[in-house]
């Protein structure tokens, strides 16, 4: 009977050693048996997933796409072995993880760096990216998401809290500009927006039925980063419409001031979410946990006050 699992320890080992000496040192067997291996494997399905020659060795396309599975399956293996042995869920090995820039940085990352501290064999492989990704394609554990998610079944949500935004200004640039009192004020003002490939500048606001939806507005300046965008809002260079866990402090401190909060809108929620398994890793179930505790006594950050 064919085993289907023949040749994948040998093929991740000689990726992550560089070479087939590497990962016979680390089997402890031969070179030459690591090799065969790997040809057998790429037999068995048909596809070459090393370009090998004398001097080194690269992943082909086929490659790159089991290698995200093959790692997947021997960290479940790994994580399931452990739960046998001793009886208890420790979460080891590697939580790869996709975080909205700014709002991860933020308030994300710190909570993901001391739960690695508490447990000495998590490790952490951290994306900040603001547009949606293939989970399962591009083998990512665990991402934090904000905004309605689509239905997909082979995803796991759990809601952490909603986002909220605001136009906001600094005094400095109100004294000098005047307080915008309706939407049509706004094409008489500087607008500061974030960059979106492809798209025209658009602040979520509210019509005439109350409904939220995105109107095009009037841009002077665009950042691709959150915490850039406010420092241009703080530094008196326009208004700009900013969520709530960025511009909270500002506002409270009085360095920001909110205008038009009749017209403003889109609330967001936000979400933890992680692949759907018949036996959920220790080091993704921890981290979930963690990341609800985390928005709980963060009430300001993820407006659980609305919820």
């Amino acid at each position: 009977m064919e085993d289907r699992f023949a040749g994948i320890r040998e093929f991740v080992a000689t990726v992550d050693g560089g070479s087939l000496t590497a990962a016979a040192n680390l089997l402890g067997v031969t070179g030459s048996a690591v090799g065969k291996s790997i040809s057998r494997l790429e037999a068995r399905l048909g596809v070459q997933l090393l370009h090998r020659t004398t001097r080194r060795m690269d992943l082909t396309t086929e490659g790159e796409a089991y290698l995200v599975s093959c790692r997947r399956v021997l960290e479940e293996l790994a994580q399931t072995e452990s739960f046998l042995s001793t009886g208890h869920q420790h979460p080891i090995g590697r939580l790869r993880v996709d975080l909205p820039t700014t709002f991860g940085r933020r308030h994300v990352i710190p909570t993901l760096l001391a739960l690695c501290t508490r447990h000495e064999k998590l490790d952490m492989s951290v994306t900040l990216r603001d547009r949606a990704v293939d989970m399962v394609g591009e083998g990512i554990d665990l991402a934090v998401r904000i905004g309605a998610l689509d239905a997909y079944p082979d995803l796991v949500a759990r809601r952490l809290g909603e986002q909220t935004l605001v136009i906001c200004a600094s005094p400095d640039y109100l004294a000098r500009r005047g307080t915008p009192l309706t939407h049509a004020d706004l094409y008489r003002h500087d607008c500061l927006v974030g960059w979106r490939p492809g798209n025209r500048p658009m602040w979520l606001l509210k019509n005439a039925q109350g409904q939220t939806e995105p109107h095009e507005v009037p841009m002077r300046h665009e950042f691709f980063d959150g915490d850039a965008l406010e420092s241009a809002c703080l530094a008196g260079c326009g208004l700009a419409q900013l969520p709530t866990w960025l511009a909270g402090d500002a506002l409270r401190r009085g360095a920001l001031v909110e205008v038009l909060s009749d017209i403003t809108g889109g609330a967001m929620p936000i979400h933890v979410v992680w692949q759907k398994t018949w036996h959920l890793q220790p080091k993704v179930r921890v981290t979930v946990d963690e990341l609800v505790r985390m928005a709980a006594d963060s009430p300001e950050a993820f407006n659980r006050g609305r919820m």
